[in-house]
């Protein structure tokens, strides 16, 4: 019995030219023409290292000959942003170190602008809605109370009670 197979595992024929989707991917973004493609990676790698109020306050980035720019939604993060330089050119330089992929991110210098794109991060929005349920009392109970005031309190509850289950099948 021969097959074309190398290998079989639980009934499973794998031909050692079959590749992972991953080590295809890898050997792409490693070509000349698809440098961009890693460059992008490492940037939203360098905005996921930042705080979630600065990732939210982030347009975009990029590097252009050895200068990080950075383009924030808002002229208010932009002062922000300058007066914290330092630190993300810190970040920048950690992550060009630690990552291999990303070695080729580094900056002396650091331009924040203000930008009209919005942010990177998503920000998900909730719709608010009332949520409605069926009324699940009876109004078929008993009041065992000697005191008036409570028996008149707990009548107005059964009326209420009466009035939310006829609202429910009209």
């Amino acid at each position: 019995m021969s097959t074309s197979c190398h290998y079989h595992t639980a009934n499973r024929c794998y031909n050692k030219s079959m590749k992972k989707a991953s080590i295809i991917l890898s050997h792409l973004t490693n070509q000349p023409q698809f440098k961009v493609l890693k460059q992008e990676s490492c940037y939203k790698k360098y905005i996921s290292l930042l705080g979630a109020k600065w990732q939210k306050a982030i347009a975009f980035i990029y590097i252009k000959e050895n200068t990080l720019f950075v383009a924030v939604t808002h002229p208010g993060f932009k002062m922000e942003l300058n007066y914290n330089k330092d630190l993300l050119k810190s970040i920048l330089t950690q992550l060009s170190s630690i990552d291999p992929a990303c070695e080729m991110m580094k900056a002396d210098k650091v331009v924040v602008f203000h930008s009209k794109y919005r942010s990177i991060v998503k920000e998900v929005t909730q719709e608010s809605t009332v949520p409605y349920y069926n009324e699940l009392a009876s109004s078929e109970f008993t009041i065992e109370n000697q005191d008036e005031e409570i028996k008149e309190k707990f009548e107005q509850i059964k009326e209420q009670i009466r009035k939310q289950l006829q609202e429910q099948y009209e």
